[in-house]
């Protein structure tokens, strides 16, 4: 990117890039300049600060996105990642599928008791399953 920041919807993006050094991480913000942070937990309010003491404007309400350079790490990162947005996903679709089993468990005329068996879980539960929408 050639340009400061990107600009969506009125929103600036300043684009950052943070590479590790021995004393933390060194923040090389997208035609603005570097700066510096022990932790990355810090650093978008170090990008903030130093845009600002350089523009002497106001960015807090501006987007940060930090990108950290990790070298062969980034693709593991990305697949753990990935992994845990799927097993999200997954554990999601699984909790739909038992409400919806205990509805029809319910709908089909088994009483609280049977489906609780049937789920192997205790009728309050049941309960708990048959109110969620």
């Amino acid at each position: 990117m050639t340009g400061r920041m990107t600009t969506t919807t009125g929103t600036n993006t300043y684009n950052v890039t943070a590479k590790r050094w021995k004393h933390g991480w060194e923040l090389h913000i997208d035609g603005v300049g570097v700066t510096q942070s022990r932790t990355l937990d810090t650093a978008e309010q170090m990008v903030r600060d130093y845009i600002e003491t350089l523009t002497d404007k106001d960015v807090s309400d501006e987007k940060v996105v930090i990108t950290p350079d990790l070298g062969e790490l980034d693709r593991k990162v990305t697949t753990v990642r990935e992994l845990l947005a799927a097993a999200d996903r997954q554990q999601q679709e699984a909790r739909n599928s038992y409400r919806a089993l205990a509805a029809d468990l319910r709908a089909a005329g088994l009483s609280v008791s049977d489906t609780a068996a049937i789920l192997g879980v205790s009728r309050g539960r049941v309960s708990q399953l048959s109110k969620v929408s």
